[in-house]
């Protein structure tokens, strides 16, 4: 509910602040007083584009503020997911810069215009005879199916299902890519690594094999060379073991007369036991070298497998082909799983499926079961605002599962004919715009009944219509207003005389500047407004009498 707007140093208006009533709120003025300039203020603040400048002072900036009382309007979630303070008071506020560069703010954060116009569309709903063709819409017909069905808690479960129906068969989607992919790679991947698993892998291999061929190729020079060391260690008359072993025996001579040289032959003892172990040692080593020219093609080759595999894929030891080896197997093993995996989850989308075709069943099924009460609510609305022979239709029908969409499941369609002999046609087509307004008004008072509605203004929706009609009219106003906020414009005396407040537009000179002001009129003062609107500018007694009649009624 728009509680306050606030207008300063725009177009014709110096400072207007102006309190409006929570229910039914009458604009009336001249032609030209303004009215339009009101409307271009309050468009600012729900997201319009500042188009050039619309300075009262051409030295000072514009400041349009709305004030917005918003608890029963459900906005939480959307002032959490644009990261606003939310308020149930909350202030709304545009200013456009001298040099014409406008910002926006709600409760002080400043915000772009287009979460201002996503806002500024849940506060506020300008209806005008240009403005109807929200009407033709498919959100909002099936709005207002919903809305008399009450299918709050229906639509939910219908759309969380169509989520999780969308999020399975996402999931299996890309599970199917995936699966093709990997059949695509399966056969090279199983060439590669039955390759490698045919190779035996072992870890470490390499570098025993690579110090046994060095052994291989140096077999000669190696025995040589042990064979020398055993002639020198125990077999030559001069061998080392003989030497330290008589050397040995001449100590153990000594310590009978010399006790202290004990230590010095227990010490040479040692060292001659451990050079007989490397003497034998060595002289068995000598035994196990040998050429073995076939061990050798033996090692050669095996090794020049190694080598070839860690080329073809780009590796530098046995240990990285045995880790790709693995993987190859895990992607083999992978397809062969997906089977499962795409089994398993193809049954799951057809149970959300399932679901999900029973949920637009039901919510088709509700909404079908609201069709007759809006046609027949309508049509008796556009029967007391002169349309007596005016029929509206709705055609609802369920669409295919791949047509399914957030709305629901249903194709629907306002069909519409003004006059007797007409027929029935898309709305769009065959309603005027006098005739388009008065079916919205019909419609606003059926949704108005069971929810909570943003303000709504009605911006000289009553051209081409008089009398009784027009009061009529003004009626249905009265009525949408005892549920919600309504702003009517309007010309009629009909129409203002229903007002719980009335305000007047009017235009004054101070100096050498024309501005626009309003006013809230007291009672005798709305009485003299109807009055002028029903006969003119200087009203006669029957006229202020009529005017008192049509108020008080």
């Amino acid at each position: 509910m728009l509680n306050r707007l606030f207008i300063k140093n725009y177009a014709l208006i110096e400072n207007l602040d102006i309190q409006f009533d929570k229910g039914l709120n009458i604009i009336t003025g001249e032609t030209g007083a303004g009215k339009s300039i009101m409307m271009g203020a309050l468009g600012l603040i729900l997201g319009n584009r500042a188009e050039g400048k619309h300075f009262f002072r051409e030295d000072q900036k514009c400041v349009i503020e709305g004030f917005f009382k918003i608890d029963a309007y459900g906005l939480r979630d959307f002032f959490q997911e644009n990261d606003l303070e939310y308020d149930d008071q909350t202030i709304i506020r545009r200013e456009i810069a001298v040099d014409g560069k406008s910002r926006a703010f709600v409760n002080d954060s400043p915000v772009t215009l287009n979460v201002l116009r996503l806002l500024g569309e849940q506060l506020i709903d300008i209806h005008s005879q240009h403005a109807t063709m929200q009407l033709n819409t498919e959100r909002f017909q099936l709005m207002i199916l919903d809305n008399v069905a009450k299918n709050n808690a229906v639509l939910h479960d219908y759309k969380q299902h169509l989520s999780k129906y969308k999020q399975q068969q996402e999931s299996l989607n890309r599970l199917r890519e995936d699966i093709a992919g990997a059949n695509a790679a399966l056969d090279f991947n199983q060439f590669q690594f039955d390759e490698l698993d045919q190779a035996h892998l072992e870890e470490g291999e390499q570098e025993k094999l690579e110090a046994e061929l060095s052994q291989l190729e140096n077999a000669e020079e190696i025995k040589r060379g042990l064979l020398r060391a055993s002639h020198l260690l125990s077999e030559s008359e001069q061998s080392i073991t003989f030497s330290l072993k008589d050397t040995l025996q001449q100590l153990q001579a000594v310590q009978l007369f010399m006790p202290s040289v004990e230590e010095l032959a227990g010490r040479l003892q040692s060292a001659w036991i451990e050079v007989k172990d490397i003497a034998d040692e060595v002289s068995a080593k000598e035994q196990d070298v040998f050429m073995d020219e076939g061990r050798l093609v033996e090692v050669n080759e095996r090794l020049s497998l190694l080598y070839s595999l860690q080329k073809k894929h780009r590796v530098e030891t046995v240990a990285e082909l045995i880790t790709l080896r693995d993987e190859l197997e895990q992607k083999i093993l992978v397809v062969a799983n997906q089977g499962d995996q795409l089994a398993a989850l193809e049954q799951e989308v057809a149970r959300c499926l399932n679901l999900l075709e029973k949920a637009a069943i039901r919510l088709h099924e509700t909404r079908q079961q609201a069709v007759g009460q809006v046609e027949e609510y309508v049509q008796t609305v556009l029967a007391a605002v002169g349309m007596p022979n005016a029929q509206l239709k709705i055609e609802l029908s369920l669409l295919e599962i791949d047509k399914y969409k957030i709305t629901g499941a249903d194709e629907i369609r306002f069909l519409f004919s003004a006059n007797k002999g007409q027929s029935l046609q898309a709305i769009h087509r065959v309603a005027s715009g006098g005739e388009l307004s008065r079916v919205m008004l019909a419609v606003k008072s059926l949704v108005a009944q069971t929810s909570a509605l943003p303000t709504i203004i009605f911006d000289e929706i009553d051209t081409g219509i008089s009398g009784e009609v027009a009061l009529k009219v003004g009626e249905i106003m009265e009525r949408l207003a005892g549920n919600m906020q309504v702003l009517a414009i309007t010309h009629l005396p009909q129409i203002a005389s229903k007002g719980q407040a009335h305000f007047k537009v009017f235009k004054q000179d101070e100096g050498d500047k024309t501005k626009t002001d309003i006013i809230l009129l007291a009672k005798q003062d709305r009485v003299l407004e109807v009055a002028q609107m029903l006969s003119g500018a200087n009203p006669g007694a029957s006229a202020l009498q009529h005017a008192k009649e049509l108020i008080e009624r």
